[in-house]
């Protein structure tokens, strides 16, 4: 448990590579996963943007109605039947 295995010591050397790897390391990865989350957005945004549809006037939409037969005296009784509890 408290020794380092060959995965710990992995790790930490390529912690120590960002660190003392070179000039500006650490900034130019920072640097990148910003433009990263800005070019995410962005096309999030352009998503947004071409997915709304153009409204439609009322005068354009048809009127659908249900054609249907008034139920007799007996499918009635079957109904008012068919929903009593108990």
């Amino acid at each position: 448990m408290g020794s380092l295995s060959l995965p710990h010591l992995i790790i930490l050397g390529a912690i120590a590579l960002i660190f003392f790897g070179g000039r500006n390391k650490i900034s130019d990865i920072m640097g990148d996963f910003a433009k990263g989350i800005k070019s995410f957005k962005k096309g999030l945004s352009d998503d947004d943007e071409k997915a709304v549809p153009a409204p439609v006037a009322a005068a354009d939409v048809p009127v659908r109605t249900l054609d249907h037969q008034p139920l007799s005296s007996v499918e009635l009784n079957k109904v008012s039947e068919a929903r009593k509890v108990g």
